[in-house]
């Protein structure tokens, strides 16, 4: 699976991905660091590439309807520290089949994970 990660999210997650057998890039990697979320959301959209943000500007369903992008993973933790999203994330990616959220909006937190599914 081709991804992105988001701003604020931990280079140790990206080596834990692409550990998993998935493309991995950064925000940092592509010089948009800083770049708002349109910018963002673009980028990962021309490269189809699965978004994992913290950021609440993409909670918006309306905006991100699942079947009109790439897919996307918002996280939700209440502790969200480099070393528990990574671990958070990475057993996720290592227990999901996780290439049929292509194409979905996703939501996990520590207590369930919602994918929600083009209708």
């Amino acid at each position: 699976m081709k991804i992105k990660l988001d701003e604020h999210l931990p280079t140790a997650l990206a080596r834990c991905l692409a550990s998993l057998g998935h493309d991995v890039e950064t925000i940092y990697d592509e010089g948009l660091g800083g770049q708002d979320d349109d910018r963002v959301w673009e980028a990962a959209q021309a490269e189809k590439c699965f978004l994992i943000t913290q950021d609440l500007d993409f909670s918006d369903i309306r905006q991100y309807t699942p079947g009109t992008h790439s897919g996307l993973l918002l996280l939700r933790l209440h502790n969200p520290g480099r070393l528990a999203l990574t671990a958070f994330v990475g057993a996720i990616f290592a227990a999901q089949d996780v290439r049929e959220w292509t194409g979905c909006f996703v939501v996990a937190s520590e207590s369930k994970i919602r994918v929600l599914r083009k209708i």
